[in-house]
């Protein structure tokens, strides 16, 4: 039975494992090998049991924690080329580890994976879809200022989405941030809001999505209930909470918990 396991998710870290307690793949390190390895224990989860981990982009908030994990593990590092080229450059990976560009579907942990361009400010940033061995279809979409066809072409279909609901407009505008950090998020190539977001879910449920757990949350100008209920806000004039599609959101930290689909 397909699962996701949001190990981390924030603006200071993020991690997915997604498959099973014997096997899987883990999206992005954005976080020590240590807490990494106790959030995994903590699922049951041995470190054995990644197979692969597939990288979004360069920021470290993603990365924290590659270049410890792929030394201690070996484990093989995909993504897109540049932003592969980045990392090695910067010295993020080690030499134990393969890397291997995502030019085209990756079979890896009894899963294939696709990745799709996102519109965020990395050389070279995207998400990526995962069918399942189970025959089903999920999908992670963070770091994104907006869903682009190609991005939307990407998650139709998925019975479960990662979606970023980063801010909420008012939090940011009102909040400390400088200026140029706020027209930075708010831009094509920052994040997605949580009107955004919602405005996407609804499309996607339209598409047979039942699943979604909104991701990537700022812990500044943000908040677990803000974003939740926005979406209920505007999915509740179409759609049935828990008849019409599940929504939950990715905790900070885990604290053991997965979401089956």
């Amino acid at each position: 039975m397909a699962r996701i396991y949001p190990l981390f998710s924030s603006s200071k870290g993020n991690s997915y494992f997604i498959g099973t307690e014997k096997c899987g793949i883990l999206i992005d390190c954005g976080v020590s090998f240590r807490r990494l390895s106790t959030a995994l224990t903590a699922n049951r989860i041995p470190i054995k049991a990644i197979q692969g981990v597939f990288i979004t982009h360069e920021h470290g908030d993603h990365v924290a924690g590659l270049k410890v994990l792929t030394n201690q593990t070996g484990v093989t590092v995909y993504g897109t080329k540049k932003t592969l080229r980045k990392l090695c450059d910067e010295d993020k990976i080690s030499p134990k580890s393969k890397v291997i560009d995502m030019k085209k579907n990756i079979a890896c942990g009894d899963m294939e994976v696709k990745a799709f361009r996102v519109s965020h400010d990395a050389v070279e940033p995207c998400g990526y879809r995962v069918h399942t061995a189970d025959g089903k279809y999920c999908a992670v979409c963070t770091d994104t200022g907006v869903i682009t066809p190609e991005t939307e072409k990407a998650l139709k279909g998925c019975k479960m989405v990662v979606l970023e609901s980063n801010y909420d407009e008012e939090m940011l505008r009102q909040g400390n941030y400088p200026f140029y950090l706020k027209q930075r998020i708010l831009s094509e190539t920052g994040h997605l809001s949580n009107n955004a977001c919602s405005e996407q879910i609804g499309k996607l449920i339209e598409k047979g999505t039942t699943h979604i757990v909104l991701g990537h949350l700022s812990q500044e100008n943000n908040t677990p209930q803000t974003a939740f209920a926005t979406a209920r806000k505007y999915l509740d004039k179409k759609y049935k909470f828990s008849k019409d599609y599940i929504m939950g959101v990715a905790p900070v930290e885990t604290n053991g918990g997965a979401v089956i689909f």
